[in-house]
């Protein structure tokens, strides 16, 4: 298998910054960017509109089979439906750690993404991007933090509808579940890949992330 020169693979726990370095790469690059983990909220979302209950995997795979997704650096677009707002909340957060240890779920979107980057050049953030998707990716970035400063930064991150300080605690609580569950799936686990870049962006300006991330797409994209 050719190694994928055209894909940057960036891995992650919730809170680690995955969402804010992978857009600003992709611009930076001018490349596509993809959200995967918005993908599984969106179907979490899409199922429960339709009455499909999230714990019915063979009901969310289809859901997942026939959606329509439309995702840039700005939107979430599910079957015509933007769905940027709604899919970013704690009930969310839930739903979505439940439909993504699904593995019928989990087949159709791995194959979803692999169309995107067939279709160009793909900036793509996940938890499964270097070890599942696209295990043979040339630049595989894999961002942590600390609990602390992964909770302070949800709890402050008001596309999340979390802003007050006061709500640290339950953010840590909920991230802490979130990390066992996403690290215990038996389907793709979060786990870093061999080869994988670590980033711990524990007081790190976002700038110097990005600086750092461009800096290693640029040095394995030219090799």
């Amino acid at each position: 298998m050719s190694p994928h020169r055209t894909v940057v693979a960036i891995d992650g726990p919730s809170g680690a910054g995955k969402g804010t370095i992978a857009r600003a790469v992709a611009r930076s690059l001018g490349w596509a960017y993809v959200d995967t983990g918005a993908m599984y909220r969106a179907v979490a979302w899409r199922a429960t509109q339709e009455g499909v209950p999230l714990e019915a995997e063979d009901g969310v795979a289809t859901v997942a089979s026939s959606a329509v997704f439309d995702i840039d650096v700005e939107r979430v677009i599910i079957d015509g439906h933007d769905v940027t707002e709604f899919i970013r909340t704690p009930e969310m957060d839930v739903a979505a750690a439940t439909v993504a240890r699904m593995p019928k779920v989990r087949e159709v979107l791995v194959a979803r993404q692999r169309e995107y980057a067939a279709a160009g050049p793909v900036v793509m953030e996940g938890r499964d991007i270097g070890t599942v998707v696209f295990p043979d990716a040339v630049v595989k970035i894999y961002l942590d933090a600390t609990p602390a400063e992964r909770a302070n930064r949800r709890a402050k991150d008001p596309n999340h509808g979390l802003s007050k300080a006061g709500e640290i605690g339950v953010v840590a609580h909920a991230l802490e579940r979130r990390d066992r569950l996403d690290r215990t799936r038996q389907a793709s686990p979060l786990t870093k890949a061999p080869d994988a870049i670590l980033i711990d962006t524990t007081g790190v300006t976002v700038n110097d992330v990005i600086e750092q991330v461009l800096g290693i797409v640029r040095e394995r994209i030219a090799d």
